[in-house]
């Protein structure tokens, strides 16, 4: 049974989103505060976490990007703000995806039980193909999810992790934004392709040494994006 930890400062939306969750098979747990939060997200076995942004003690932003750096599991945003600034932002700090309340409970299950599915194939896979592909300083290791930069670890949440590694598997190939959604979020991934580019500019600010001038993944105008071997 999967677990998931419902981090939100109103509990009757708290709750609402428990009881869809457990009707569906789901084990639930829930956190009220920002700090409450990140205690059960580091601490105990969670496989998917629902964050609210306005939180008391530490906002969502701040705890997304503080659990993101410890522990590689899907993060759902779900926040009355509707802004682009603020989804891009979430979106950037390592969320894998931004749902706008009010939501539409059975989307969001649906949401949950995508990101989940995405998440086991990714796992599985490349716990069964052990794979080092190395550029230059830059070394991809795919059976341990790591990134290297010469001597430097650089850390990857799991949606960055899985773009990186497909265009690198691909060097020389042009793939255009909704190609690479699909691909790595999958044909049925609710979201825009938007998202990929934010995913890019995030990758290329950890391993470019001047991200305005990318050597690794390129901007092909008009057409997408190519990594340069």
């Amino acid at each position: 049974m999967k677990n998931v930890l419902i981090v939100e400062d109103d509990k009757g939306i708290a709750e609402l989103e428990r009881d869809y969750l457990e009707a569906n098979g789901f084990a639930v747990q829930m956190a009220f505060t920002g700090p409450e939060g990140k205690k059960k997200a580091l601490e105990q076995d969670v496989d998917l976490i629902l964050l609210d942004i306005m939180l008391p003690g530490v906002d969502g932003f701040q705890l997304c990007r503080e659990i993101r750096t410890q522990k590689d599991i899907p993060i759902l945003i779900v926040s009355a703000r509707q802004e682009d600034v603020d989804k891009i932002r979430g979106l950037g700090l390592g969320a894998d995806d931004y749902i706008v309340k009010p939501f539409s409970p059975n989307e969001l299950v649906a949401r949950v039980k995508g990101h989940l599915a995405r998440y086991e194939q990714l796992t599985s896979r490349e716990k069964k193909r052990h794979e080092v592909l190395r550029f230059g300083d830059l070394v991809i290791d795919t059976s341990s999810h790591q990134v290297f930069l010469g001597e430097k670890e650089i850390l990857l949440p799991n949606k960055e992790f899985e773009l990186l590694t497909f265009l690198a598997r691909n060097p020389g190939i042009v793939f255009s934004k909704d190609t690479l959604f699909e691909r790595v979020w999958g044909a049925d991934a609710l979201g825009d392709t938007s998202t990929v580019s934010v995913h890019v500019n995030r990758i290329r600010e950890k391993i470019e040494q001047d991200s305005s001038h990318p050597r690794f993944i390129e901007t092909v105008w008009g057409a997408g994006y190519r990594f340069h071997a």
